[in-house]
């Protein structure tokens, strides 16, 4: 899962980018609001994680210009500002969620997983398809009701993947949920986790659409 990180504050900063990463999500981290749009027009991300002290444009005017375009990306403001106001502009301006430095990193990441989950639509913490059984809180992954152990990435893939059931989804989508703009990424990296996936989760799992991409087929109940 690929997130943009916007905070201005190197320590903190710091510590989230590098507890998301190790976390498996694709963190990309800018510092001020201009640099905020620029890479909000010019990458893919599935979340974003927004300060309201920013320099050279606010957090809130970043907010707002976001929606007024159009992108209901979810956005979740991390901030020093805990008043009541500041609380209502920025929920009013366009956020999805608020949370008050300082905070727990474990609870930065089941709001993170909250806001996915009620972007996909499910009601329930675990993700099910065929007989898999997917906790993205936990990080594990059963099949048959046997553990199956993946490597960070190959987890991030597979929920990618099964999010988007009945897609085919290329390898440069697939990409940008997998790495962030600061990682080298090996021209084969995709082909090598789809290798793995399949030696772990059975050869018919994820189809490859020759020249396309990749599809995890939705389950029969779903069409």
């Amino acid at each position: 899962m690929r997130i943009l990180l916007v905070e201005d504050d190197e320590l903190l900063g710091n510590g989230v980018y590098t507890g998301l990463g190790q976390d498996g999500y694709a963190v990309d981290w800018v510092k001020d609001g201009e640099a905020a749009e620029l890479f909000l027009r010019s990458g893919e991300y599935e979340l974003v994680i927004l300060d309201l002290g920013l320099p050279k444009r606010s957090g809130v005017e970043v907010l707002r210009d976001l929606r007024a375009a159009g992108n209901e990306i979810p956005v979740l403001i991390l901030t020093a500002r805990d008043s009541i106001e500041d609380k209502v502009v920025g929920l009013d301006s366009g956020a999805d969620d608020y949370m008050i430095k300082p905070f727990d990193l474990e609870e930065l990441n089941a709001r993170i997983r909250a806001l996915m989950r009620r972007r996909s639509g499910r009601a329930e913490a675990t993700i099910r398809h065929g007989d898999l059984v997917i906790d993205p809180a936990s990080h594990t992954v059963e099949q048959t009701g046997k553990p199956v152990e993946l490597s960070p990435r190959e987890f991030t893939l597979l929920q990618k993947l099964v999010d988007n059931a009945g897609r085919v989804m290329s390898r440069g989508q697939l990409e940008q949920s997998l790495y962030s703009w600061k990682d080298e990424v090996d021209s084969n990296a995709i082909e090598v986790h789809i290798h793995h996936l399949r030696k772990k989760l059975g050869s018919k799992l994820i189809r490859t659409v020759r020249g396309v991409g990749y599809i995890l087929d939705k389950e029969s109940d779903e069409e």
